[in-house]
């Protein structure tokens, strides 16, 4: 007798073995036909798949963040059978699933068009209403290169040639189309309903520039019509909001070819990084951090002590003076630490805060940068904390909530934290990533927060958390973290004088709630879609004249604002009032005041507000009142 466990907790009972689809069946019609795929003992596995002993199964349907993966890594198959049918000569190489969809490389004797995308759409369309039944196959390594060989896929059979031999591979069928995979995939191809193709891009075998150049397809799928409607929607909003076009609209910032990866920022540009700045200095200040300035060219000798010199060199900026080798600090770490080691320190003195806003430079290979998002040259609002392993926890419970709290001051409420675990490669003892492992864990209990844990994804010193800010398109960025060093103190001789007079080395935390400011600043305007909030806005109120009769109340006004701490412009230039106010518009002003004859006479202005919202005629006094409280309450 079988028994499979559900996730209810129920059981069944069967006779002998029992396939995925079988047990579905048993439950229930509706679920046999939902059924895409199975998760026998934790492993995703096809409906076919043959239970042969007592298991804990759960059938997948497209309701399971697993059950999309399966539609997606299906519909790339689908994408390869249909561009074989309309291209035989075309070889198919690769179809892995990406966020939001999938791609599949092939190399083809020209470059395929945009007409051509449509009409390999048009016959996945057709495909998948034959409903062609998906079959798994599982071969030796040889039989699948040789199959692969003998059909003229040459890049299969030398992807396939890298197994090792004594290793079986398994091969999926639909309808004439056979691919090499390892599944699971829809139990056929009637179940691909909602796909589309997306774009076009060149893309070099196994991602080497000394190789043949593919073409590469990207496609998104989805269970339903209205999800992937929802997702093209949010694709045009983001290409709306897309802070290197709003960059330039609204002049906050521009970038050119004399200074790859580098930014000039503007006055309004620049005004807005001010604001996150102070903001985030103020944090610093009211969370007992001392600001500190570290050096921006350090010796080789110091890199080399850090490792940095022989594993990240590549990515460092080196420059050479009177016979010494220097670079430019990629991060502000190892400078933190000659200040600590400058002075004797005591078991008292700990734990010791140290903040700088740090710039840093890497050198980012030119094809990975992306306007503020991947820059050479970015400030941090860097910290780091030299601490005992008893205060870990304190420190990082207090840090969570400065980084929720700033995160809620910035206009994000949607936050995943995610502890990020030893990785394979690693140094230190098992004891010692135990303990960090688990004082991070603490600390978060004590916050009171769900987290996602991430296995292999630490640092190879020691693990972290990460908070991941979701903006309004529903977008995650990860900005902030908090890592335990056990390594660093250690490696550059920094000590402190423990309560029995032995020297012992400090943890040192790496903290930081924003991260880049400009990638973090790129992220604001993506998530207001270039609409800054009142406390942010580089230009908060204009002040507009119906005619030259107002000039003198206008810069009276202006003047009365600007001393209340408002950053504010008059525009009296002599042009039609309602071209002036639609102007001070698509530049997504906060406030625009309008004066005429009636709001001078009576030391009043009339109000609007962002959106073409009357707000009435009010008082100055009335005004400022209202934009100090918002600005106050980052309303």
């Amino acid at each position: 007798m079988l028994t499979i466990r559900l996730p209810d907790g129920s059981a069944r009972q069967f006779d002998g073995p029992v396939t995925v689809a079988q047990v579905a069946a048993n439950i229930g019609t509706g679920l046999a036909k939902a059924a895409l795929a199975g998760k026998v003992d934790g492993k995703l596995v096809d409906t076919s798949f043959l239970i042969e002993q007592d298991a804990e199964l759960a059938i997948i349907t497209d309701k399971d963040a697993d059950g999309l993966d399966v539609i997606r890594h299906s519909t790339a198959h689908l994408l390869a059978h249909a561009v074989k049918e309309l291209f035989p000569d075309a070889q198919v190489t690769i179809g892995p699933v990406i966020d939001n969809g999938f791609y599949y490389d092939f190399a083809y004797k020209r470059p395929f068009t945009p007409e051509d995308l449509v009409a390999i759409e048009k016959k996945m369309a057709e495909l998948a209403k034959k409903d062609e039944r998906v079959t798994r196959k599982v071969v030796t390594r040889d039989e699948a290169i040789a199959y692969f060989a003998s059909i003229g896929e040459a890049y299969k059979a030398e992807l396939i040639a890298a197994i090792p031999a004594d290793q079986e591979v398994s091969l999926y069928s639909e309808g004439a189309f056979t691919d090499l995979c390892r599944g699971p995939h829809v139990p056929s191809t009637g179940k691909l309903k909602v796909f589309k193709l997306m774009k076009l891009a060149g893309a070099y075998w196994r991602g080497d520039s000394k190789n043949e150049m593919l073409q590469r397809v990207y496609g998104t799928a989805w269970a339903k019509k209205e999800d992937q409607e929802l997702y093209l929607h949010n694709l045009e909003e983001a290409e709306k909001r897309d802070h290197r076009k709003l960059g330039k609209q609204l002049d906050f910032f521009h970038f050119q070819e004399e200074a790859p990866g580098l930014i000039f920022w503007h006055p309004k540009g620049w005004s807005i990084w001010q604001q996150v700045e102070q903001y985030m200095r103020n944090v610093y200040q009211v969370n007992g951090y001392q600001e500190v300035k570290a050096p921006q060219i350090l010796d080789r000798g110091l890199w080399e002590k850090t490792g940095h010199w022989d594993n990240y060199r590549e990515n460092m900026f080196i420059t050479e003076s009177e016979n010494r080798s220097y670079a430019l600090k990629p991060m502000n770490c190892p400078g933190h630490v000659q200040i600590y080691n400058n002075s004797m320190r005591s078991y008292r003195d700990l734990p010791l805060r140290y903040g700088e806003f740090g710039q840093c430079h890497r050198n980012e290979p030119s094809g990975a940068l992306h306007g503020m998002m991947r820059v050479r040259g970015f400030t941090q609002d860097d910290g780091h904390i030299f601490c005992t392993e008893e205060q870990i926890a304190g420190e990082v419970t207090a840090f969570h909530q400065q980084a929720m709290d700033v995160y809620t001051a910035f206009g994000f409420t949607n936050i995943d934290v995610k502890l990020a675990l030893r990785p394979d490669s690693r140094i230190g003892t098992e004891e010692s990533w135990d303990k960090a492992e688990e004082s991070l864990r603490s600390a978060l209990r004590a916050c009171g927060v769900e987290w996602t844990e991430l296995p292999g994804e630490g640092a190879f010193y020691g693990p972290k958390i990460e908070y991941h800010l979701k903006d309004s398109l529903g977008r995650a960025w990860q900005v902030g973290t908090v890592q335990i060093d056990p390594s660093m103190p250690g490696r550059l001789g920094a000590e402190y004088v423990a309560i029995d007079n032995t020297r012992q080395v400090p943890i040192m935390l790496h903290r930081a709630i924003v991260g880049s400011l400009e990638r973090f600043i790129g992220i604001l305007i993506e998530h207001y879609a270039g609409a800054m909030p009142l406390w942010l806005a580089p230009m908060q109120v204009s002040v507009l004249n119906i005619s030259d009769a107002q000039a003198d109340y206008v810069q009276e006004v202006a003047t009365k604002l600007r001393k209340a701490g408002i950053r504010v412009q008059a525009d009296l230039r002599n042009e039609k009032i309602t071209y002036k106010i639609r102007e001070h518009s698509v530049q997504k002003l906060p406030y625009i005041l309008v004066v005429g004859d009636k709001e001078r006479d009576a030391n009043t202005v009339a109000v609007r507000a962002r959106g073409n919202v009357d707000l009435g005629v009010m008082s100055v006094d009335a005004l400022i009142e209202r934009l100090k409280h918002e600005v106050d309450t980052k309303a």
